[in-house]
């Protein structure tokens, strides 16, 4: 897969695509991803990509021009790839979309500053808008290393275990089962005995059952989610 990044913000991005799965899986050509500087592609002396807004209101609104420009300038260079803008008001990135995403050969993330990017964007350059929660950062910069990061993990051969994506959190509509590792006490504190029994239907059988339970506790939305969409079936 390849991802390009158009930001105000390069300098962001160096550390966390440097370290850990998201660089294994670039150096073993899985993931290519190139940030580019959204300044490049604007016009004038002084490189201008905000401006106040139509209409009046505080802080500054991101330039179309600039924008589109970038976007067209990687799909001349790099091929058709779908454009996805990051904002407060896209679809709510979660297992299935990053899923989905995933089977896309070539991304390309706008990540908004400001008080926003001018709706013409939104309404006629980027194919998806993509939100990674009910809450407004400072710019798109960690919205679009969040999503590299998720989607990622659904790339063929990222991940050293293939099935570790779909023992996950959130892939079965459930929290995933409580973990543990040495040593079997620590500081008067037991790993449940199941996990020491070597029966695997048993410990299978406990995972699901403190699954649900810790689903129901802490997410019962997810759980309830899960039921309404068994009922549908049926």
């Amino acid at each position: 897969m390849r991802v390009d990044i158009l930001t105000l913000f390069p300098g962001i991005f160096s550390g966390p695509l440097d370290h850990s799965i998201l660089q294994k899986a670039r150096e073993g050509g899985l993931l290519t991803v190139e940030v580019h500087d959204l300044r490049e592609f604007a016009e004038g002396r002084h490189r201008v990509t905000d401006e106040p807004p139509f209409g009046g209101g505080g802080g500054m609104v991101m330039k179309p021009e600039p924008v589109f420009a970038g976007v067209e300038a990687i799909r001349d260079r790099f091929g058709p790839g779908k454009a996805v803008l990051l904002s407060p008001q896209g679809e709510t990135l979660g297992s299935d979309l990053a899923r989905r995403l995933s089977e896309e050969e070539h991304l390309i993330l706008v990540c908004g500053r400001y008080e926003g990017v001018d709706q013409r964007v939104a309404d006629h350059l980027a194919d998806l808008e993509v939100s990674i929660g009910d809450y407004v950062l400072t710019g798109g910069e960690l919205p679009a290393l969040v999503l590299v990061d998720v989607v990622a993990r659904f790339l063929p051969g990222v991940l050293g275990d293939p099935m570790a994506s779909s023992r996950d959190s959130f892939e079965e509509g459930l929290l995933e089962a409580p973990q543990y590792t040495r040593p079997r006490t620590f500081r008067g504190h037991s790993v449940p005995d199941v996990l020491l029994s070597g029966d695997h239907a048993a410990i299978e059988k406990w995972r699901r059952e403190e699954s649900l339970q810790r689903t129901r506790i802490r997410r019962p939305d997810l759980l309830n989610k899960k039921l309404t969409a068994a009922k549908g079936v049926e």
